[in-house]
Parts: structure tokens; C-alpha cells; sequence
């Protein structure tokens, strides 16, 4: 398989207006890997995605079956434009990485039905939520953001993932969590650039499809399908907001306008 001398892609609006802003000059690659390359723009990580990767919300999307023809050894800024090994990513159309509208008082009361039970996210994410989290005398989130943020291995440790999908499905229900914000805002330099920005993304109501799709069914027959869908994406990060995800909705059945897990 031969490199390309440029490369479509689709973007984010706020990735494509990222790109078309920032300064000339070299970019840090943060990790190439045979279906995604992350660079640092900024503060923000930015991916090149192939056509297997997972989409995530800072992601260019590519139909580039793999990189395994790319050195992925640099990248730089120029005109507008993102360059990795010299070639320049053109991006056309934009995607729309928001997560769909949740009506919370429409959320069942049990999220997690004997159907859906047979998604039950991993051991390793399950362990992450700290004692009394699911109980109604839990504390609010805020006070266990540092717990959380930067918990696990990889790229994007289970602990923010947890975050992540707890976040985005209070931005989808339109419930604000201003205390979780100013919580996970100011711990964004404990973890990955990555999942930092993953976090910054789920804070402004973006997430992965896999998640949007999930809230979409809630409540309904497809639930069952579409959290296994979403737990499947990666090691142990689709659990992870799998998880996140289940804990905002089981909050917001109780009473949409707390910003607390496990709310009653």
C-alpha cells in the first residue's frame, strides 16, 4: 500500500476549527498506532483516524485502512492545515460528535434491565467507583473527581473514561454538573493529553458514537444491544462509560437536577 500525496478527512467543528487556527511549525506526535495517530495541538490532542479506528470525539476521520506504511515519525502546522510524514489531511466535511438529546424524565427508574444486564461492565471498571458511590447517601461526584481522574493504564485510564460517560449523559439530559466541571477542569493536568481532551470533549456534550447510540436507546428494546456495542470499544474503555454512563442515568431517574451519582 502506497502513502498518499494528501489525504481527506472529516472533522469535529471545534477539531476543524482547532486546525485552521493554529500556528505554523512542528506538532508533537503523542502516539501512532496501526489504526490512529494523535498529535499535540496546543493543549489538545488531535487524531488521524483510519477507517477501523474508534471515532473518537477529537478524531479526523480517514478512509486509510492502516499506517503501516507511514513512518508517523513527524508532523507540523501549516497555512491551516495539519501534515503527518509531510502529507497533508484536507478536511472536507464536518461530523457532528454531539451527544443526542436525553429526556431525563423519560429515563426508567432501573436502566439496567434483566436484558441489559448482559452488558455488566468489567470487574477492573467496576472497582473504580469508590465505596457508597451507588447508594442514595453518596457523595456528590465532586468529591471524588481527584479518586477518578488519571485511575487506571493507557492512553485513557478507566477512571476518566467513567467520567467521561457520566459527564456526556448529563450534557445529552441538559442537566448542568457545574461542580464536577470546575473538579475535572482543574485536575486535567493528573492524566493522559489524550484523555484530557477526551474530557474537555465530554464537558462540551461530545462523546464516541457508540456512547450516543447507547443513550438513544435507553428504554427501550435495543438498550441490550447497543450497551454491548459500547462496551466492546477497546480494552476496558467502552466498560468504562458504559459504567459512567449507567451511574448518571440511575442519578437522573432519581432527581435530574442533582449533580450527585446515585442520587435518590
Amino acid at each position: 500500500m502506497s502513502v498518499p500525496a494528501s489525504v481527506p478527512v472529516s472533522a469535529p467543528p471545534r477539531i476543524r476549527d482547532l486546525i485552521r487556527t493554529a500556528p505554523d511549525g512542528p506538532v508533537p506526535i503523542v502516539h501512532a498506532g496501526p489504526q490512529a495517530v494523535y498529535v499535540a495541538v496546543g493543549d489538545r490532542c488531535v487524531g488521524l483516524l483510519g477507517r477501523h479506528a474508534t471515532g473518537v470525539p477529537c478524531g479526523l476521520r480517514s478512509r486509510i485502512r492502516g499506517f503501516g506504511d507511514w513512518s508517523c515519525s513527524w508532523a507540523h502546522m501549516a497555512g491551516g492545515t495539519l501534515h503527518v510524514d509531510g502529507i497533508p489531511l484536507m478536511v472536507g466535511r464536518a461530523v457532528d460528535v454531539r451527544v443526542p438529546p436525553l429526556d431525563h424524565a423519560a429515563i426508567p427508574h432501573r436502566t439496567a434491565s434483566p436484558a441489559t444486564g448482559a452488558a455488566t461492565p468489567q470487574a477492573v471498571v467496576v472497582g473504580l467507583v469508590p465505596p457508597g458511590v451507588a447508594e442514595a447517601t453518596a457523595p456528590p461526584l465532586e468529591a471524588v473527581v481527584p479518586e477518578l481522574l488519571g485511575r487506571g493504564t493507557g492512553l485513557t485510564p478507566e477512571g476518566d473514561d467513567l467520567l467521561c460517560g457520566w459527564i456526556a449523559t448529563h450534557r445529552a439530559a441538559g442537566v448542568p454538573t457545574p461542580e464536577v466541571d470546575r473538579a475535572v477542569r482543574a485536575g486535567l493536568h493528573r492524566t493522559t493529553l489524550l484523555s484530557a481532551t477526551l474530557l474537555d470533549c465530554a464537558l462540551d456534550g461530545e462523546a464516541l458514537p457508540e456512547l450516543g447510540r447507547f443513550l438513544r436507546a435507553v428504554g427501550t428494546a435495543d438498550e441490550a444491544h447497543r450497551a454491548a456495542e459500547l462496551e466492546a470499544v477497546g480494552g476496558s474503555s467502552g466498560a468504562a462509560l458504559l459504567q459512567g454512563a449507567r451511574l448518571a442515568l440511575d442519578a437522573l431517574a432519581g432527581d435530574g437536577s442533582r449533580s450527585r451519582v446515585g442520587a435518590a
